[in-house]
């Protein structure tokens, strides 16, 4: 019997990322590596026995780029993009024109045309988004002001790169030894600011209504699996619109969807609901770009490829020069720097495009996937050397920049509530006019008659603000379990006496929390139970 494509891609890709991903784990390496592997083994050029079809996997992969860039939609705020558009609008410009410009020079040695030299440098500018905010992600930076310098550079990124793929087509003719047609490239450009304007004006006047309005009708009908499926088809829906009415990356438009709907209350709980389909389009992304890996560019053309590799890392050390040159602590630039020293899906589009229009050889994008593969690989290899930096004694802490340390709080005898979603907010109602109250939350409050403190409660500093040593109650209400343990854990080293609550899905997690210092845990479906049969014994 024989499968469809589609079985094949999710069975066989995901089947060998989640083995070789734990395998990964276990020698204490990030799971990222076992998936880039896994898509390396069932490439053409290794295991053809076994080999999915490529170019679905590419297509299911973008799933995963559009849920990921919802998700950080959702916990950036325009305010946060203004704030440091000073440093990522000159830099990441910057940057781009430094790596193509040594990707062009880098053309010109290996006796390229200046066409595919200049387009060779282009793909060599763009960093993978998928990979930056993955690597934010796992480290907790994503909250940072670190953190929102990369996310803000790689939209700058994301919108300079759609302005070259929308130039590239009229000057190709130019660049291959022809005239420029002014005319197509005016009207070219014309078009394409006139597309985003208009993009922009209806997620910003009719999304900022529309989308809410009918999230919230849909959670008011109490089906979490209407709502789950309104959450998808607004990321997805507003995605593909971006990408096939206005012309907008599929990434820039989900992260502009989940921007418009961060101001929400439902915003959490979106969040939540599509975590799950976020991280296994995501592995899927990374075993499609190890499929486009032909290993036999490492033995036929070893110098040119390092040659390649060399400039992708050089972006990185640009990138942290321009940093620096802009007042961004050292710590902070260096990690910044490092997310951004690789290569990966704009990059692939753009050769993609470069070839159509006769501009690329198919020998110049085996270069280029190849040093994607190498800079991915190397990724989390210069993160923990970075990590390793700034925890030595002899660097002295940077903070955040621009975004300073969380502000103390004044608060004494006071309750703590971390998490402001669906049971955050209900604890909250609760404790008002009764306790002192200050909010831990990492997206927008809503409420400003309650005392909030921004960011992540799992960081040092942020709980460290909380001044949980004079709280009188602290509430985990965060739906993680992971994450509530490392709160918890800390929370309790800061007040050994502090009644802590916590809450979980699972035996498991109510084990967990309290292993961790937890003084209760309730278990949402068990206390369902219990308030049910209370009822029937009361009839």
């Amino acid at each position: 019997m024989e499968h469809s494509p589609l079985i094949a891609v999710l069975v066989i890709g995901i089947g060998l990322a989640f083995v070789l991903g734990t395998l990964a784990q276990r020698l204490r390496l990030p799971p990222l590596v076992g998936y880039l592997l896994a898509g390396v083994l069932l490439g053409p050029s290794m295991l053809p026995a076994m080999s999915i079809d490529q170019h679905l996997t590419l297509q299911l992969a973008d799933i995963g780029v559009v849920l990921l860039m919802f998700g950080v939609g959702l916990h950036f705020h325009p305010k946060d993009l203004l704030e440091v558009k000073g440093t990522v609008m000159p830099g990441a410009t910057l940057q781009m024109i430094v790596v193509a410009g040594l990707g062009l020079g880098a053309g010109m040695m290996f006796g390229w045309p200046l066409g595919q030299g200049l387009v060779f440098g282009l793909c060599l500018s763009v960093a993978s988004t998928v990979v930056v905010l993955r690597a934010l992600q796992d480290r907790r930076l994503t909250d940072t002001g670190r953190g929102r310098i990369a996310i803000g550079w790689l939209v700058v990124q994301d919108l300079l790169t759609v302005l070259v793929l929308v130039i590239l087509p009229p000057i190709a003719g130019a660049l291959k030894g022809g005239d420029v047609n002014m005319v197509a490239l005016a009207q070219s450009l014309g078009l394409t600011f006139g597309k985003l304007a208009v993009f922009a004006a209806l997620m910003l006047v009719v999304g900022r209504r529309v989308i809410p309005a009918m999230l919230h009708y849909i959670a008011h009908t109490g089906s979490r699996e209407l709502f789950r499926l309104a959450v998808l088809s607004v990321a997805l829906g507003v995605a593909f619109a971006a990408s096939y009415l206005f012309g907008v990356s599929i990434a820039l438009g989900a992260f502009f969807a989940g921007m418009i709907l961060s101001g929400s209350p439902l915003s959490q709980r979106a969040a939540e609901e599509s975590l799950p389909l976020r991280d296994a389009f995501a592995v899927l992304f990374f075993v499609s770009v190890g499929m486009l890996f032909n290993p036999h560019v490492i033995i036929e053309r070893p110098v040119a490829l390092a040659i390649t590799f060399g400039i992708i890392l050089a972006g990185g050390a640009v990138a942290y020069l321009l940093l620096r040159a802009f007042g961004v602590k050292s710590a902070s630039a260096v990690t910044i720097a490092v997310s951004l020293a690789q290569i990966g899906e704009f990059s692939f589009i753009l050769a993609d495009l470069g070839i159509g229009l006769g501009l690329l050889s198919a020998g110049a994008r085996d270069l280029i996937l190849g040093a994607s593969i190498l800079s991915i690989f190397l990724n989390p290899l210069l993160f923990a050397l970075a990590g390793r930096r700034e925890a030595s004694p002899k660097v002295a802490p940077a903070p955040d920049m621009p975004r300073p340390r969380p502000v103390a709080t004044m608060l004494t005898d006071h309750a703590v509530v971390v998490g402001y979603g669906r049971v955050g907010k209900l604890i909250a109602d609760g404790i008002k006019g009764r306790l002192p109250l200050l909010v831990v939350e990492e997206g927008a409050v809503g409420d400003p008659g309650v005392e909030h403190i921004r960011g992540n409660a799992a960081k040092d500093d942020v709980l460290a603000a909380a001044n949980l040593g004079a709280a009188k109650i602290l509430f985990v209400a965060i739906p993680q379990a992971f994450e509530a343990g490392q709160i918890v854990e800390q929370a309790r080293k800061a007040n050994p006496s502090l009644p802590i609550v916590a809450r979980a899905h699972f035996d498991a997690e109510v084990d967990h929390l309290l292993a961790h210092g937890a003084s209760q845990v309730i278990m949402g479906e068990r206390e369902i139970a219990i308030a049910m049969l209370d009822f029937a014994k009361a009839q």
